[in-house]
């Protein structure tokens, strides 16, 4: 028997909605235990975003960035289908699920700084939804333009709810100079259906350049407007942990400077997955998990 999940933030059709936000943005009751601070939480609840200066210590970031290196050289790795080649240098821009490849990244999605912090925004466990290094060579590295990722996962993957979390913590510096991240802050409190069909496989083009999902001009010149951009740097082990509907980008990275991260998407499991509300098909399960086993 299949169950009707209602679609409360339409998208992908004739033309681009703006929907309000119906769900929270904190989950867990007011005094919840956790590792964020109440003020800390508050202000993640007005902006959508949390900067943290060091959630990994500088003896530790070394282990990652070896692991990192591992990965993107190894011809195994390349050859796999979760790994995402850059268009123009033809090397490694992302590999998804890392936390499944790497035993290094999967004792870091269990580490009780990262998860705990989820579980305290979410108020329930967590799965992990997503999993990936992102690496930015310098010189040319090319930026993901902006975007909700929410509008994605809700429209290709089936996520019902905005119950879900990002954090990018930084495996290198990140300069104001070298591609860093961007959030409008505030803009999580609105939905931004955008406009056009999805097609078959657009996962396919969307992790090298984005298509269908991609808001207009004008939409973001009104938001930017509203909202502002705040631009993200920090020392390696910093991280910024993110809501789900915040409207995000990077730019090109034309500097010297290489910018990595790696990438965790935690999502409730009592916002497990159901059929996409605007794709054809799933995408595959490296991109959008169908596990919904929690985090131990």
């Amino acid at each position: 028997m299949t169950t009707t999940v209602t679609d409360l933030y339409p998208s992908r059709g004739a033309t681009e909605v703006s929907t309000p936000r119906k769900d929270p943005v904190v989950w867990s009751a007011p005094g919840a235990p956790g590792p964020i601070a109440t003020g800390e939480l508050e202000a993640f609840e007005r902006d959508g975003f949390l900067a943290v200066d060091q959630i990994i210590g500088p003896d530790e970031v070394p282990v990652y960035q070896r692991e990192l290196e591992r990965l993107v050289t190894d011809p195994d790795i390349r050859a796999d289908e979760r790994s995402i080649i850059e268009p123009k240098s033809k090397e490694i821009r992302s590999v998804f699920e890392v936390h499944k490849i790497s035993e290094v990244f999967a004792n870091l999605v269990r580490d009780e700084r990262v998860v705990g912090r989820a579980r305290q925004i979410l108020g329930s466990d967590v799965y992990v939804h997503q999993s990936r290094i992102n690496v930015k060579p310098g010189f040319g590295a090319s930026g993901f333009y902006w975007h909700s990722d929410f509008e994605t996962w809700h429209a290709e993957d089936g996520l019902p709810n905005m119950r879900t979390v990002s954090v990018s913590i930084a495996l290198t510096e990140n300069y104001d100079t070298n591609g860093g991240l961007m959030i409008m802050p505030g803009s999580h409190r609105t939905f931004l259906g955008c406009a056009g069909a999805t097609p078959k496989d657009n996962y396919k083009q969307s992790l090298q350049m984005q298509d269908a999902g991609t808001p207009s001009d004008e939409a973001l010149t009104a938001m930017a407007g509203e909202y502002g951009i705040k631009l993200f740097t920090g020392k390696a082990g910093s991280a910024t942990w993110f809501d789900c509907n915040c409207m995000h980008g990077s730019g090109d990275n034309i500097t010297p400077f290489p910018r990595s991260n790696v990438f965790i998407v935690f999502n409730s499991v009592e916002n497990a997955a159901v059929e996409p509300f605007a794709a054809p098909i799933r995408r595959p399960e490296f991109i959008g998990a169908r596990d919904f086993t929690p985090v131990p």
